[in-house]
This record gives C-alpha cells, structure tokens and sequence, in this order.
C-alpha cells in the first residue's frame, strides 16, 4: 500500500527511552504525528487517555480483534497492544507523515503490509543501563524488572531487521540521529516523487 506520507516505526526494549525520544521528536517536528496505540495496561503515572494510549478492557480489545480494527496487534510483558488501521490510513492518505511508538513484533508485521515504512530499532549503550534506568524509573520490582531485562534481549536480538539502529547513550544526540532518519526519508527520489510531483513533472521528471 502506497501514500503520500511516510510511516515511522520505532521500536525499542522497555527502558531504552523510546518513548522520551518520540515525545522530543514530535515537539521539534510540526509534520509528524503520532498514532495513538490502544492497550489492555493499566496507566501509568500521569498517562491520560488518548494522549499516551488508549487504555481498553481486554474484551473490548478483543472484539476489535474480531473486527479487523487492527493493523497489528501483540502480547506484550502481560498486556495486548494494538495499533489502529483507521487513523493511520487517514493521516497517511491525507499527507501526513506518522511514527507508530510499537514493539519489534507489531514493527515487523507493519513492514509485511506497509513495505515503505521505515522501521527504527533503539537500543540501550549497555545492559547494565538498561537496567539503572528500570531501576531509576521507579514503576516496577526486582522480579518485574528481571522479566523485562529477559525480554530486552529478546527484542534486541530483532534489532537486524529494522532499517536503522539509534544507540540512546546520550539523549540529545539520539534524537538528533532519530531526526536525521525522518529528514533523510523525506528526501529521497522516491518521497519527493510523490509529494513534489509538480516539481518533478515541470523538469520531465515524471
């Protein structure tokens, strides 16, 4: 499937600070929105409804399920995720370029029906790290925090089927590499084709 705007997907084991770089990103970007996933989870912290996720009991998740509402869908540390078909085809239809904030297993089913999207692996400079930074974050037990570390390296190991691969050591200089994956999508042959086609058509291009 073919639009005029981009998709983004990034991906990221729990603590490597996906979601931080998303948020900065989408402040410093006025033509990039987020898609907005729905969960089973409880919120956290100071989570709204609609903002972070659209928070769903488990059998209303499931009769979108049944329903097709999904573009993709998985279990993740307990809870279900989804991302919704809708909106994202709207704003992409529209022009709009759309970074989904997802696990690696909604990442790779999103590439099977999107070829065009670009998939954003983060990883953590170390495991040690990534553990201080589960620790520091506050929301989780020991026992807890070991099953998400067991399950980082699981998802680390996906990292080889994304497109490009962002190191969050320093936070600054990760959201500079995560901008410069945005811009660099958008100025390629086949994207300036497809928004610029005036452009493109006035110099024989088309």
């Amino acid at each position: 499937m073919e639009t005029p705007g981009n998709l983004f997907v990034v991906a990221a084991p729990s603590g490597a600070g996906k979601s931080s770089l998303v948020k900065a990103l989408l402040e410093l970007d006025s033509h990039l929105s987020v898609s907005v996933s729905h969960t089973t989870r409880k919120p956290r912290g100071q989570e709204q409804n609609g903002r972070e996720y659209w928070f769903v009991g488990e059998p209303e998740f499931r009769s979108m399920i049944e329903r097709g509402d999904f573009f993709e869908w998985a279990q993740v540390h307990g809870n279900l995720y989804g991302t919704s078909r809708k909106a994202i085809e709207e704003r992409l239809m529209r022009g709009e370029d759309v970074v989904l904030e997802i696990d690696y297993q909604g990442a790779l089913q999103i590439k099977k029906l999107f070829a065009y999207a670009v998939l954003i692996f983060i990883l953590p400079p170390s495991w040690d790290e990534l553990r201080q930074r589960l620790l520091r974050r506050g929301e989780d037990g020991h026992e807890v925090i070991e099953v998400r570390m067991q399950n980082a390296r699981e998802e680390v190991a996906q990292a080889r089927h994304f497109d490009y691969v962002i190191i969050n050591q320093l936070f600054e200089t990760a959201l500079f590499d995560l901008k410069t994956v945005v811009h660099s999508q958008r100025l390629k042959y086949v994207t300036q084709c497809r928004n610029r086609s005036q452009v493109f058509a006035a110099l024989d291009l088309l």
